[in-house]
């Protein structure tokens, strides 16, 4: 009896074939009926360093919201400062107290509690991050979508003043204006949080605002837009109800990296004295306030708001690039 070669080679193609349409039917199945944010939500839950990266946020938002019966449960006021003998919270030289069964992390140049004054620094930071950039991808989206839909004059009036907002050197716009407003308020601002949030929120306008308008200028000339136009909807209609829906994701994206960004600033301009005022606790005034005492042995009144403010947004940044990864269109559907 011979041997073909080729009858084999068909028969085991035959045979394969087969179990190729079974592989691609299972794989189908599993993607079949779910949106993209169920997908992204599965991609999310894969991802191990998202996952803990969301536990620490988490953590630090606990501690932010009970800052209150913490410092209850440690009999140490945000304001306390303890300068008498028991306990003490400063040397007979007036040096801060190092860490202890008392002062867990230690105290400050005041004689009040560090690790209590974190936990309430915490509210200040999450607020200033979420809030601030709440009003940036907001300006953002609005100035966005008016730019990439209508196009011709305000499109461009809208492009120059992006490229004005990216000019401008935010440090020193920044301590011009909150030098201002202490002297003389401007309407509701104020010094402290309301003058900070309205300039991290104000900057960060043209970044999204560029995100925005390219999105939308590829999205305007989809045959929905053309139906909603031809239905007689109008362009702030189609704008917010038809084409931002479509923005979300990629919004969303953003803001996990962009709250980071914002704790930083709110931080860097507490460091430099024209940020959230003393004696309410910052990271950014702790840490600057620390830097006339750590050359003198007080170690622990610089290292704990700094690894504070560092692993609230190395958290941020790491969950921030779950996120964009698990919104990835060119990433594993079948999860």
């Amino acid at each position: 009896m011979s041997y073909n070669v080729g009858d084999a080679v068909a028969v085991s193609t035959i045979e394969e074939a087969p179990i190729a349409v079974v592989a691609e039917g299972e794989a189908a199945k599993k993607i079949e009926g779910r949106s993209p944010w169920v997908l992204a939500w599965r991609r999310l839950r894969r991802d191990r360093a998202a996952m803990i990266a969301l536990g620490v946020i988490g953590l630090i938002v606990l501690m932010a919201l009970f800052a209150p019966a913490i410092a209850a449960v440690l009999g140490h006021g945000v304001y306390q400062q303890f300068r008498g003998t028991n306990p003490a919270g400063l040397t007979p030289l007036g040096q801060p107290v190092g860490p202890s069964s008392t002062f867990w992390m230690g105290t400050d140049d005041q004689g009040r509690d560090i690790f209590v004054r974190i936990a309430y620094g915490a509210r200040i930071s999450l607020f200033v991050g979420v809030v601030a950039t709440a009003v940036t991808v907001a300006g953002g989206l609005v100035l966005g979508l008016a730019a990439g839909y209508f196009g011709g004059i305000v499109d461009s009036l809208i492009a120059r003043f992006f490229d004005w907002l990216l000019a401008v050197p935010f440090l020193l716009l920044a301590i011009s204006l909150i030098s201002v407003v202490t002297v003389h308020p401007i309407g509701p601002l104020r010094p402290g949080l309301p003058v900070v949030i309205v300039v991290l929120g104000f900057f960060g306008w043209a970044a999204v605002g560029r995100i925005v308008r390219g999105q939308v200028l590829s999205i305007r000339e989809r045959e929905y837009i053309e139906a909603a136009r031809a239905l007689g909807a109008r362009p702030w209609r189609i704008m917010f109800i038809d084409i931002a829906p479509n923005l979300l994701a990629q919004l969303i994206v953003y803001s996990t990296l962009l709250i980071p960004v914002t704790i930083v600033g709110e931080a860097s301009l507490s460091f430099l004295g024209v940020g959230i005022l003393p004696p309410t606790a910052d990271w950014g005034e702790m840490i600057s306030t620390s830097q006339n005492y750590y050359l003198y042995g007080s170690w622990w009144y610089l290292v704990f708001p700094s690894l504070a403010l560092l692993i609230t947004t190395l958290a941020f940044n790491i969950f921030g690039d779950g996120v964009r990864d698990a919104f990835d269109p060119r990433g594993d559907l079948f999860v």
